[in-house]
């Protein structure tokens, strides 16, 4: 089966996903005015509130909420086949995904750019705002462990890609000075500035790499963590236009480039999609991916389709940047369809490759070797690429590889695969640390507002102390996780959790949208809030008992058991946040037809009793 069929018919369903619904949802369900005085601009102080162009804030955005989900998560879900993917990664983003990012983005902007967490205090009341404070304390957590790993995986004694990745860090200083101090509106010449080093980063980084300057970036597993978690907490406390932004808009670059190259690279090369529609483990028994298709794709997949992180970010750092109240449509609907369609090209390059080389590069030799397979022509991709890629587990190099072969399929590049391979560990990379920076700040503006239930002064955003504090709190957190874990704890633990807290952000704009009068329209989060908590929750039971518990008896009890609360207090969580909204709901229509009631010239007494009238 070749892959341009699969290719034009998800692009065809996107484009006219975003040309009719997103406008529906923004001229029916939303109501998007741009009469109405962001948050960037009433409450503006150049820090946190400022008014962004919307092309360079849907930069900055798409790169906070595209980490290693949309990259990872379909590779490692190719496991069950192409097919399934496929049609979770094409019907989950329009209906699911997109919408939810749409629907909180534009709330959080209604609420002067708060939280997740402080909007559903405002819209359900303090307990569902502490639920879902604890839920997004557990989620950020697990989430930037997962993506941190990816990373770690993937640069692990390779100084070629770490040096290219390390490089944007001070392009994108230049960059914010620049634009943030010498010249504001230069983001042109910025831009082509930063493009032109960020190439000639990628193509001299083979030879920096050999120089004596290689030993620097030769990183072992413990030194790529530290220098993460020194990189996360650098990013967090200095002013977003001075790094984050500037950064996250130079990668997003890459990445759009990319996904744009490598999906003309698959329509002009049109691989043979060598993973079957569905494989043999679609009832279980897989080596990557624990359980059946049924639910496990649903969690395995998550960020490409529908994400709770990203309810972090829309709530987060994009709100108090929005300059325009339209500009929603585009960065909240629009990026998440950019991030579904980043997660079909990385289905397609995984299932370029063949069945048993994409387990071999997944899996150690002996659990390849137990499942039956051989190799078809992995040492050739190894010769091609530099490196040796067999047992590299996580779904970051078996990616690089399907794209690297895709690449080089292109007429007269076949010579340069190695670059190609580096390239796209790279732009995997620039992927995850640009998720890394902004859930750290955003699980840092968390921290604080619990702080500032304390202590006022602590809850503070620009009150350096605390900022301080609260950012070390974040990144001991997940950079512990990431050294203590692998891909088959803490993947399953990200997409459980991560799918659990995108039931979460659902629940709260279901009800937000009822009180804004829009009841008619809440089917539009209704349908994918029911689907993904049920999928989730059938998947989170199967997790603890199946894939938890038994590391138990592994000796590893510490992490079987804190494994397993976390998912178990995510799961009270929703089922409280679902409670909660039953009686929130309840309470709004009785108060709606109390209205009516009142209108008609019905007694209070009478209205108390209503039941009874007819």
């Amino acid at each position: 089966m070749k892959a341009l069929p699969f290719i034009v018919g998800a692009l065809c369903i996107f484009v006219i996903a975003y040309r009719f619904y997103s406008a529906f949802l923004a001229a029916k369900v939303l109501s998007l005015n741009d009469e109405r005085v962001t948050p960037a601009h009433r409450l503006k102080d150049g820090q946190n509130f400022v008014p962004t162009n919307r092309w360079v804030l849907f930069g900055h955005h798409f790169a906070a909420i595209t980490g290693a989900g949309p990259l990872i998560g379909p590779v490692l879900a190719a496991q069950f086949g192409f097919l399934p993917g496929y049609l979770w990664l094409v019907i989950g983003v329009v209906v699911g995904g997109s919408v939810h990012d749409f629907v909180i983005l534009t709330g959080s902007v209604r609420h002067q750019g708060k939280s997740i967490a402080q909007m559903a205090r405002d819209v359900m009341g303090p307990w569902a705002g502490r639920i879902t404070g604890i839920a997004i304390l557990f989620i950020v957590t697990v989430a930037l462990a997962g993506l941190g790993l990816a990373v770690v995986n993937a640069l692990e004694s390779s100084p070629w890609a770490t040096f290219t990745l390390a490089s944007t860090i001070p392009i994108a200083l230049l960059m914010g000075v620049y634009t943030g101090v010498v010249r504001p509106k230069g983001i042109v010449e910025a831009t082509i500035f930063g493009i032109a080093c960020l190439l000639a980063a990628v193509i001299f980084g083979q030879s920096i790499s050999e120089s004596w300057l290689g030993a620097y970036f030769n990183l072992s597993r413990p030194a790529l963590i530290i220098a993460i978690a020194v990189y996360g907490f650098v990013a967090s406390v200095l002013p977003v236009w001075l790094l984050l932004c500037p950064r996250d808009y130079l990668s997003s670059f890459m990445k759009l480039g990319t996904i744009g190259g490598l999906t003309l690279a698959v329509i002009i090369v049109n691989p043979v999609l060598h993973m079957p529609m569905v494989t043999r483990f679609v009832d279980g028994g897989g080596p990557i991916v624990p359980g059946k298709v049924f639910p496990f794709v649903f969690i395995t997949i998550a960020c490409g389709a529908i994400s709770g992180f990203h309810s972090l970010i829309a709530s987060g750092t994009t709100p108090k940047m929005i300059d325009r109240e339209t500009d929603c449509r585009m960065i909240g609907y629009g990026a998440m369809l950019c991030e579904g369609w980043v997660g079909l090209t990385s289905l397609i390059a995984a299932s370029a490759l063949f069945p048993e080389d994409y387990f071999a590069i997944n899996v150690s030799p002996e659990k390849l070797a137990e499942i039956g397979m051989t190799v078809v022509n992995l040492p050739e991709l190894s010769a091609q690429v530099g490196e040796s890629v067999a047992g590299r587990s996580g779904g970051a190099v078996s990616l690089a590889v399907g794209m690297a072969q895709v690449f080089s399929g292109l007429p007269g590049l076949k010579h340069l695969m190695a670059y190609w391979y580096h390239f796209a560990i790279l732009f995997e990379a620039l992927f995850i640390l640009t998720t890394i920076d902004s859930g750290t700040r955003v699980a840092r503006f968390l921290v604080q507002e619990f702080f500032g239930k304390v202590k006022p002064e602590w809850g503070r955003p620009d009150w350096l102390p605390g900022n301080l504090l609260s950012t070390t709190l974040v990144v001991f957190a997940w950079a512990g996780f990431i050294w203590t874990g692998n891909i088959s704890t803490l993947w399953p633990l990200f997409g459980v959790a991560n799918q659990l807290l995108a039931s979460i952000a659902l629940v709260v704009g279901t009800v937000w949208l009822i009180q804004s009068g829009k009841a008619r329209y809440i089917w539009v989060t209704l349908i994918p809030l029911s689907f993904v908590a049920v999928t989730t929750l059938t998947a989170a039971v199967e997790t603890i008992f199946q894939n938890f518990l038994p590391l138990a008896q592994q000796g590893h009890a510490t992490m079987a058991y804190l494994n397993s609360g976390i998912i178990f207090l995510m799961m009270g969580g929703l089922l409280g946040m679902l409670w909660l909204a039953l009686a929130q709901v309840v309470q709004l229509f009785r108060k709606n037809e109390g209205d009516v009631l009142y209108a008609k010239g019905y007694s209070e007494s009478e209205i108390s009793n209503h039941g009874s009238i007819s």
